[in-house]
């Protein structure tokens, strides 16, 4: 795959561009390598990936089924056959089968696969689902779906890179509006009602989440907003994301600091500022994801911060907020372009912490952050 910064331009994405036809030979040939007879694809993002469908997750089956050799089916309840041709899966010519309340649906995909050997099930699959399908394919071998997807998934087009980047400009807009909601006496809640107001304003369909943490509670990495009442000198880790209407997500963090925070605060912000940025140089064809976590905790380290860095240092993103690869000790995965993570590291020392937070893409020559909001301390006047 070959992936440059032009391909991340500005420009109008269509669901073809997003969703091409070709992924489901794309699918099959996974499955085939992965030593796969078919895929089981319920709803989900594995299923959206591959025909654009973001099907309703109901105890009634939806499952796109991909032979690895063989033509592809998609069984969904009668009352749901509309939703499905009128998703990008609907004019691709997939043959599209409702099935009855009075039927079997987990016996219609039985019968049209045979005897597989082996399947891959949707990660993201209902237990209920997985133990109707071992009953009704008892002599299949159940496996992930990710063993064949995951690699497809892990590296984006040049249109889920501008997906993605949509996704990023849309909450940077957020972040722009930050400054103005921190004032002391409001509350995290309050904040974080600003924010899920204004992600939407934005243009996503979904707030996946808004993260509001001030004064202690910002040492707290996944502290959810509560009625705390902002202070003078409090810093406010504000980490938040969604989901954009074409599926790609967005997640990006800011600190901030309400007057004048402790001098202590300002040495350390300095010190995860510098790590960010040495993260981010780090990345390039070829080089390890664990190596980009250690490019971020080297300087944290030696600044005798180390301990407080509670987390890996970043995280996949796509159809999901957090998707391979992982950029984290122990992933000697080397990245390619078309790789789209997060680099975000964190120090937490109590009582308040901090967090810097882009989506980078890894291109032919090394990184593209996605996210430009200032990565500069803003403070607000209390």
């Amino acid at each position: 795959m070959r992936l440059v910064v032009a391909a991340v331009n500005e420009r109008n994405i269509t669901m073809p561009d997003l969703y091409p036809a070709s992924r489901l030979a794309d699918a099959a040939a996974a499955a085939g390598r992965a030593g796969l007879d078919a895929l089981l694809l319920t709803p989900g993002p594995d299923l959206r990936y591959v025909v654009g469908y973001d099907a309703h997750a109901l105890e009634r089956l939806t499952c796109l089924a991909i032979p690895a050799s063989g033509e592809p089916f998609l069984v969904v309840p009668r009352l749901e056959v509309p939703a499905a041709q009128a998703s990008p899966a609907g004019q691709i010519g997939i043959d599209l089968i409702g099935w009855d309340e009075t039927e079997d649906p987990y016996a219609i995909v039985a019968g049209r696969l045979g005897a597989p050997a082996a399947v891959g099930l949707a990660d993201r699959m209902w237990a209920l689902m997985v133990l109707r399908f071992q009953a009704a394919l008892p002599g299949a071998r159940q496996e992930l779906a990710s063993r064949a997807l995951g690699p497809l998934r892990a590296r984006k087009s040049p249109a889920e890179v501008e997906a993605l980047a949509e996704a990023a400009r849309a909450i940077d807009r957020v972040h722009a509006q930050v400054p103005g909601w921190l004032r002391p006496g409001r509350t995290e809640r309050q904040l974080a009602a600003d924010i899920t107001d204004a992600i939407l304003a934005e243009g996503h369909s979904r707030v996946d989440f808004a993260i509001v943490a001030s004064g202690p509670n910002a040492a707290s990495p996944h502290h959810t907003a509560a009625d705390r009442v902002l202070r003078d000198g409090d810093t406010v880790v504000v980490d938040i994301g969604g989901t954009m209407p074409s599926g790609y997500c967005s997640d990006c963090t800011r600190t901030y600091a309400v007057g004048t925070p402790p001098a202590e605060f300002l040495a350390y912000y300095q010190v995860l500022k510098d790590a960010q940025e040495a993260a981010c140089a780090a990345v390039r064809p070829g080089v390890r994801a664990e190596s980009v976590d250690a490019a971020a905790r080297e300087p944290i380290t030696a600044a005798g911060f180390g301990a407080y860095f509670v987390h890996r240092t970043g995280h996949g993103i796509g159809l999901e907020t957090h998707e391979d690869p992982y950029i984290v000790a122990g992933n000697a995965e080397p990245l390619m372009p078309g790789h789209a993570f997060s680099i975000e590291p964190g120090i937490y020392p109590g009582p308040h912490g901090a967090r810097i937070e882009d989506i980078v893409v890894c291109t032919d020559s090394g990184a593209q952050r996605l996210n430009t909001a200032t990565r500069e301390l803003v403070s607000v006047p209390a």
